[in-house]
């Protein structure tokens, strides 16, 4: 795959096309090499953590899931798994990147890790909602161990009205079924800031409240500067007078934090909508 079809399916562009280029340039180093190992032992096998080898840097990660995103394209045609489906969550790598550039100024990819997992085959963009298909470990009722379930994820790009969540919902029911017919799910689970009660008591109203209360939530975790990366893309906590308070949620985010609260993460659970 030549770069120009490659920056397409990975929807990388601009400023970051030229870097990832360059990057290709020459052959892969050591370490780029050993991530790509990494990356071909996990392939099919759905994993539910990041990638891990030795000595790699950021770049060299980059590097290797440019170099590796053929396969991960090959690994969804193999299961019959239509491109436009395929490119939909391929796409997450030059969004990170765009992501990258927005919060820190310059090319990289801090959340290179969690890019590692779309190489494994096993992570899906269906509608609003990204999917994460993995086998249960167990040991938290409602979720039986070595049960098959999906992890939801949340892409940054599009509101989460009840309408697109239900029409998400309702791909992931049918996608699961025509493509991992053998891997019956019954659950979806969803780790996020967004599911913390407080947000939907301060918003009921909003959108995202109508989300998590789609969600039973089974416990919470302290995650304090979660909300505030997720809401302002930045990581900084020492500066947070300095960031805007012109939408509800940007003054709620910030207004919890100000009177001496920790925002969580809530750890919930749904049933997938049954087969129409």
């Amino acid at each position: 795959m030549d770069n120009t079809a490659l920056f397409d399916l990975l929807d990388i562009r601009d400023d970051d096309a030229r870097e990832c280029a360059a990057l290709l340039s020459t052959p892969p180093s050591a370490a780029v090499l050993s991530a790509l190992s990494a990356f071909e032992g996990r392939l099919g096998t759905f994993p539910s953590g990041p990638a891990s080898a030795d000595g790699c840097t950021e770049r060299d990660w980059i590097e290797a899931l440019l170099r590796f995103a053929p396969a991960a394209a090959s690994y969804h045609r193999s299961l019959g798994i239509p491109a436009g489906l395929s490119a939909a969550i391929l796409a997450d790598v030059g969004l990170n990147l765009r992501i990258n550039r927005r919060v820190h100024g310059h090319f990289g990819l801090d959340t290179w890790g969690w890019l590692t997992l779309h190489m494994a085959g096993n992570m899906f963009r269906l509608g609003r909602l990204q999917y994460h298909l993995v086998r249960s470990s167990g040991g938290a009722s409602p979720v039986l161990e070595g049960e098959w379930l999906v992890g939801v994820h949340i892409p940054e790009d599009g509101g989460l009205s009840p309408a697109v969540v239900d029409e998400s919902l309702a791909q992931a029911r049918s996608f699961l079924d025509r493509h991992f017919a053998d891997k019956p799910v019954r659950l979806a689970t969803c780790d996020s800031w967004m599911l913390d009660p407080y947000l939907a008591e301060r918003l009921p109203e909003s959108n995202i409240a109508s989300f998590a209360r789609r969600f039973t939530v089974d416990r919470c975790s302290d995650a304090a500067s979660d909300a505030v990366y997720f809401t302002f893309r930045t990581r900084d906590m020492e500066n947070l007078a300095q960031l805007p308070r012109d939408t509800s949620l940007q003054r709620v985010v910030l207004e919890r934090i100000d009177d001496g609260g920790t925002w969580q993460l809530g750890h919930g659970h749904l049933e997938l909508p049954a087969a129409p």
